[in-house]
């Protein structure tokens, strides 16, 4: 039965961190990442089981510290990266590993365990992304379209392309670039762009949006002040290479050519506070979902500027002619965009929201008191874009 009522799940840390589990397309899976100070950290591997709207969890021991971002690898179910603080000389550096989950914890388990008998496992340590030298980690990022072996870490003012070795038990840094300028320059996060065979990734440093060759580790565009404030995150859209999202401490969303970066195609004033997370739809190019500080999570339709603008094209032989003429008058006009739901179950700030890479019309929330909200796409809207 399906219903469009949230699913929530409180995690007795606070958290930040969230990513979808991308290697895995048959079951709906989340990862969450902990932030305490008293108590190992975990991460949350939470599998939704849509038929019966419950949440089953698995818990792994974290040991080295706070988590501040997670991504999961693109290729391999058992693997995901952190960047987690760790405290060295009574100084506190963020660090970034790779890790593997326990062999039986790898694909999505619709079995309850008895939680008596649950006894917590750990992660297995794979490698480090060594920064000693670059400074503090604040993503990491996969090759999307990848064999898992590609990523990138932003460290402090460096952008740096890792290679995984075999068994992904060493990292290789095979590529740098550093941003160059005066002050304190510090990326604060980046996209891997899923176009151009996976060439180009965009970064967000202070107010401005950068993208990169990773091949000559050049900057290939540059939105000087994209954002009044300070820019958040970014998303690319997966059917449009040259749209790009982004969303910062002005509160504001906006959406980017990057072909032509002096003006914003689009932007949405909807928050009231800091938007720390925006992301495009991976079916529906059209759903756009941002979180913020004010609690709130937006679903947009930003179907002027999604790949199909003028809705879903019709067969002409399909069509009468009375039938003809009116469908003409109805498709030179692009769609209106607008604001589907605003989902208000988080009373914390929301910094991450995710689809499920295996349910389009599925979202997860993650708000800092460590609450997980799953919700889904409205059904109306869901069959109105999909008759």
């Amino acid at each position: 039965m399906e219903d469009d009522a949230p699913v929530i799940y409180g995690l007795e840390f606070q958290a930040r961190a969230l990513t979808p589990q991308i290697a895995e397309t048959d079951a709906i899976r989340f990862l969450v990442g902990t932030q305490s100070l008293k108590y190992d950290n975990q991460i949350h591997i939470i599998d939704f089981d849509d038929e019966n709207n419950i949440i089953n969890k698995n818990v792994l021991i974290h040991q080295a510290g706070e988590i501040w971002h997670i991504s999961a690898s693109p290729a391999d179910k058992g693997v995901l990266a952190t960047c987690y603080n760790k405290t060295s000389d009574s100084k506190v550096m963020t660090c970034a590993a790779v890790w593997r989950m326990p062999k039986e914890l790898e694909s999505g388990s619709h079995e309850s365990p008895d939680d008596s008998s649950s006894n917590t496992q750990t992660l297995e340590l794979l490698c480090h992304l060594d920064n000693t030298a670059h400074g503090n980690m604040a993503c990491v990022i996969w090759e999307p379209m990848g064999d898992g072996k590609k990523l990138i870490s932003l460290a402090d003012n460096h952008l740096l392309l890792w290679d995984l070795q075999e068994s992904s038990s060493n990292a290789v840094l095979s590529n740098s670039a550093a941003l160059e300028g005066k002050g304190q320059l510090k990326f604060t996060s980046g996209r891997w762009s899923p176009h151009h065979n996976c060439t180009q990734v965009a970064t967000a440093n202070d107010t401005a949006i950068r993208g990169w060759d990773t091949r000559s580790m050049r900057q290939i565009y540059y939105i000087e002040n994209a954002h009044g404030q300070l820019v958040r995150d970014l998303d690319f859209n997966p059917n449009k290479q040259y749209y790009l999202a982004s969303c910062g401490d002005d509160c504001k969303v906006k959406f980017w050519d990057t072909r032509n970066v002096t003006e914003p195609v689009k932007t949405l004033e909807e928050h009231s506070h800091w938007v720390w997370n925006v992301r495009y739809n991976h079916s529906h190019d059209q759903l756009v979902l941002s979180g913020s500080s004010d609690s709130r999570i937006i679903l947009s339709n930003m179907v002027s500027i999604s790949s199909e603008p003028f809705g879903h094209l019709v067969d002409d032989d399909e069509l009468s002619d009375q039938e003809d003429h009116h469908q003409e008058e109805k498709t030179k006009e692009p769609l209106q965009d607008s604001i589907i739901a605003t989902y208000e179950e988080h009373e914390d700030s929301v910094y991450a929201v995710e689809w499920s890479s295996a349910d389009p019309w599925l979202f997860a929330s993650l708000s800092y008191d460590g609450r997980l909200v799953i919700n889904r796409v409205p059904r109306a809207l869901k069959y109105h874009i999909l008759l």
